[in-house]
């Protein structure tokens, strides 16, 4: 019996090859997906769910016997081995900015033998990234923004929320963090950071649960930070923003630009 030239049978232990596959119309290859996944929300009716972030049910995968399976950083460090001492093929991606974002759409493309639709779908993504870009050129003014990502302990953007925030027309008031590959690596030690950098807005997307602008606002000393004097706290639900896949260049990134340009709008109004 010939080898397949292409997977037939990956299962997805985050949301993003998920979401991917099922955009280049592949969908019928994957077997299993992540529990936390939610684009597209019909994954969830067709596809068992066999995995949490930091865990999996090995056995369960293993009983959908498939030739690959697609994780996402050292997180799935754990996963990745267990699965592989089973004798499963395993991806294991890093890709971290918004650029590489774009190559592991055209990388897992060409694992499944989908390279034209790949490059096709990058270059919409690509497109709509540029028309955000092209309007957020136009603002009068730019406001300095804290991104959370979680709140005990504090944790500010990750490297392509900080890009997308950029291309949103906002400046990260922490981008030399954004660069720092691992969470522990972006954790504010010290709150009054944020107090002391004033930023004019601040998102939360705590990974998880439901962002708390009260909690925030109600820390000690930041009722000084203009983001809580003028109440632009904002929430983005994580599975827009928080992974590495297409629904943060598109859902993600828009919903950055229409918190950053009702800002613009606000300052303008007032004269400022």
């Amino acid at each position: 019996m010939s080898t397949p030239a292409y997977p037939e049978r990956i299962v997805c232990l985050t949301e993003e090859p998920t979401e991917v596959l099922y955009a280049l119309g592949e969908e019928r290859r994957i077997v299993g997906i992540s529990g936390y996944t939610v684009r597209p929300a019909r994954a969830r009716h067709e596809k068992p769910r066999i995995s949490a972030f930091t865990s999996a049910k090995i056995d369960k995968i293993l009983a959908l016997q498939p030739d690959l399976a697609i994780g996402f950083s050292d997180m799935q460090a754990d996963i990745a081995q267990a699965l592989i001492k089973q004798g499963v093929e395993v991806w294991i991606s890093n890709h971290r900015s918004v650029d590489a974002i774009l190559g592991y759409v055209r990388r897992l493309g060409a694992m499944v033998g989908a390279d034209a639709r790949a490059q096709a779908y990058v270059a919409e993504l690509q497109a709509g990234i540029d028309a955000v870009a092209e309007a957020t050129a136009r603002l009068p003014r730019r406001p300095r923004v804290y991104f959370e990502e979680w709140d005990t302990p504090q944790i500010s953007a990750i490297r392509w929320v900080s890009e997308l925030m950029s291309i949103a027309g906002g400046d990260d008031i922490f981008p030399a963090r954004a660069l720092a590959g691992l969470g522990r690596d972006r954790i504010i030690a010290d709150p009054l950071e944020v107090v002391a950098a004033a930023p004019d807005i601040i998102i939360g997307s705590w990974c998880g649960k439901k962002f708390r602008a009260d909690q925030v606002a109600a820390r000690p000393g930041w009722l000084d930070v203009p983001a809580v004097r003028n109440g632009e706290l904002h929430e983005i639900k994580s599975p827009l923003i928080l992974q590495p896949g297409p629904a943060a260049l598109t859902d993600g990134l828009a919903a950055l630009h229409k918190i950053v340009s009702r800002w613009s709008a606000r300052q303008a109004a007032a004269g400022s």
